[in-house]
């Protein structure tokens, strides 16, 4: 029985031996080569894409770095990283100093996949281009080598159904299945190795060798695409940043044309301005402000120049002595100052030592900066001393002219209540004279100058006394006196009467107290004054010429009290009936008769003002004389019964004075 030929031995062995591993080689071999080329291509593409995009980006970035706009560096770098080969995307100035920064480098990432770009930023203001920065990038190779590695996997898929299918069929489907295909495979990859339009490979088969060539395909349509979608991004950024830079030159223009229209504003105000930021730094000034402040000096030494801090060129100004108000305390001066501008409130006047008086307003603006307006009020103030000087004047001219008028008058025309015009009214006054008994014969035994003492300490206490009780003094006509209650202020006709009646007990009264005195002094007649008074209608008002007028007061009432106290003896107080009436419940009087007045056709009723000029009341009932000599001293209170002695006293002495014959007679 023969031998079986061994496998291993068989042609179709040494065939697959021979055949497997060259196709497989081969095969592999050519995928290896078109991956390495396409490894190597798709390397180069991205670092020509890459500088590309680089060159285009340090150009683009020229204009917001010189402008220092790092919202748009910012935004240009943020477009930049959303490539996926780019990591990381850097600005830095001219001083290599980080401007900006986008995306970063991930951990662990190798060394060698890295590439490091790096464009100088180049800006030509006008005098020539200059390097003013530096836009560096990270990249990766990292997707490049994935996609090599997937597709090395695919290609050993490949090349094992390549393998298996060159057995099945032989050398048919290595000549007409693989070969075929294989060349347009090899026609496509030329076509994109040389740049040419990438067009798909036109083969259509379910096998292997189809699925690869359908990749393929597959995968030119995506780098397409990906080109398509990178060209426009591209274009789209570039578009951006042009527009973004034409939105930029406007608005440079703009704020350019606005700072120059708000210079030519505040120049053509006619106060002083000046606006300092949030840090206190001058931002701008007009001539005006230099002009009201005298500040021309510190112009010149560049102190007021924008930037300049408020402090600085406060001291400055103190220093060279030009505010007046800094002289006495210069540091707590200017420490108060400093705080008032940071936080300003109500305006306040400087004064400078150039003579001029300045009122400074200060406000804070929205962004932290203070505004400030210089008035100059120095013809304002020149005016207030002017006008303070005058009123002083005047106040010392009207204290003057108050001692020739009532204080009641005086007030009321001085507070605008009455006019100062010819004019009068009726009312019911109650009118007072008095005069000194034998004042001729006092006055021919004394000097004039004695004399003139005697009388004025005379009608100061008279007059004194009369105020007190709200009196309004008519005149004084020698040593007589004329005053009425009821005008300008009155407190009813009852209680004027009751005024005047009391004004005249306590003249009585301090003119004993006063003959004292003068008896001390060496006068052995001292004075002795009688007084009339009377209540009735009278004329009141300002008398006179459209020149000179005298407020006063004319009619029968005026004539009625002067006839009562030419009537009255010295030390006497002599009432009219109608003034009685006012009075007797509250003041003790006693009827004197009736006398005949000079242009009346019927008498007068007189009433004499007791000496104590009061109604003792005892037990809560009035008491006349009778009841007083009558009265129980038991059932008296011992205030009641000192009073009722005083009263007996005062009595006594009455009548006894009366019985013994005058000096004067």
């Amino acid at each position: 029985m023969g031998s079986r030929p061994d496998g291993r031995r068989t042609l179709r062995a040494k065939f697959l031996r021979i055949t497997i591993p060259l196709i497989f080689l081969s095969v592999i071999g050519v995928f290896s080569i078109i991956e390495v080329m396409t490894h190597l291509n798709t390397v180069a593409r991205l670092e020509r894409t890459l500088a590309g995009l680089a060159d285009t980006q340090a150009a683009a970035l020229a204009n917001p770095l010189w402008n220092l706009d790092h919202e748009q560096i910012r935004l240009a770098l943020e477009a930049v990283v959303t490539n996926r080969e780019i990591l990381s995307a850097s600005v830095l100035g001219e001083d290599n100093q980080l401007m900006s920064t986008a995306g970063a480098v991930p951990e662990g990432t190798s060394g060698s996949d890295l590439m490091h770009l790096n464009r100088e930023i180049v800006f030509d203001a006008g005098a020539g281009p200059k390097t003013i920065g530096t836009l560096e990038f990270v990249a990766t190779r990292g997707f490049v080598w994935e996609q090599t590695r997937n597709r090395l996997v695919i290609a050993a898929i490949i090349a094992l159904l390549a393998v298996s299918i060159e057995v099945a069929a032989a050398l048919y489907a290595l000549a007409t299945i693989i070969g075929r295909p294989l060349q347009e495979l090899l026609k496509a990859i030329n076509r994109a190795k040389s740049g040419a339009a990438r067009e798909p490979v036109a083969w259509h088969s379910s096998d292997e060798l189809g699925q690869v060539i359908a990749a393929f395909n597959e995968m030119q349509e995506l780098q397409q695409a990906y080109e398509k979608d990178l060209r426009e991004a591209r274009d789209t950024l570039e578009d951006r940043v042009r527009e973004r830079t034409a939105e930029l030159a406007r608005a440079r223009d703009e704020s350019l044309m606005a700072r120059a229209r708000l210079g030519d504003a505040i120049e053509a105000i006619s106060e002083g301005f000046s606006l300092y930021d949030k840090e206190d730094r001058l931002v701008i000034a007009n001539s005006r402000y230099n002009e009201i402040l005298n500040l021309k000096d510190l112009t010149d030494i560049r102190l007021m120049q924008p930037g300049r801090d408020f402090r600085t060129i406060l001291q400055a100004a103190v220093d060279h002595g030009l505010i007046e108000d800094a002289l006495e305390d210069v540091d707590g001066w200017i420490e108060e100052r400093v705080n008032r501008h940071r936080n300003p409130g109500k305006a306040h006047v400087q004064r400078y030592a150039n003579g001029r008086w300045v009122r400074v307003s200060e406000r804070r603006t929205q962004d932290g900066g203070t505004v400030a307006v210089y008035s100059d009020i120095t013809e304002l103030k020149q005016r207030e001393e002017e006008l303070a000087s005058k009123s002083s004047q005047l106040e010392q001219l009207s204290k003057q002219l108050s001692k020739y008028l009532a204080p009641q008058l005086y007030e009321s025309i001085f507070q605008g209540r009455q006019e100062v015009k010819i004019a009068a009214t009726r009312k019911k006054l109650t009118v007072f004279f008095s005069d000194i008994a034998d004042f001729t014969e006092t006055a021919e035994r004394m000097e004039s100058e004695e004399l003139t003492q005697l009388l004025n300490h005379y009608l100061t206490e008279m007059s004194r006394i009369a105020l007190d009780h709200g009196a309004t003094i008519d005149k004084y006509v020698g040593d007589a006196i004329v005053i009425f209650f009821g005008d300008p202020q009155s407190r009813g006709v009852k209680e004027d009467a009751k005024a005047c009646v009391r004004m005249a007990i306590e003249m009585r009264q301090r003119m004993k107290e006063l003959a004292e005195e003068w008896r001390e002094a060496g006068i052995a007649r001292p004075l002795r004054c009688r007084m009339g008074i009377h209540t009735d209608f009278c004329t009141v008002g300002n008398f006179g010429s459209e020149d000179r007028l005298d407020y006063t007061i004319i009619g029968r009432g005026v004539n009625i009290a002067s006839r009562l106290e030419s009537l009255a003896t010295p030390g006497e107080i002599l009432l009219s009936f109608e003034t009685h009436a006012h009075v007797a419940e509250e003041i003790a009087c006693e009827a004197q008769g009736e006398v005949e007045v000079k242009g009346l056709a019927y008498p007068i009723a007189t009433y004499r003002v007791a000496q104590d000029g009061r109604k003792a009341l005892l037990d809560g009932h009035r008491l006349e004389a009778r009841s007083l000599l009558e009265a129980d001293p038991s059932s008296l209170s011992e205030t009641d019964r000192a009073q009722a002695v005083t009263m007996l006293k005062e009595a006594l002495h009455r009548f006894s004075a009366a019985s013994s014959p005058s000096p004067d007679e």
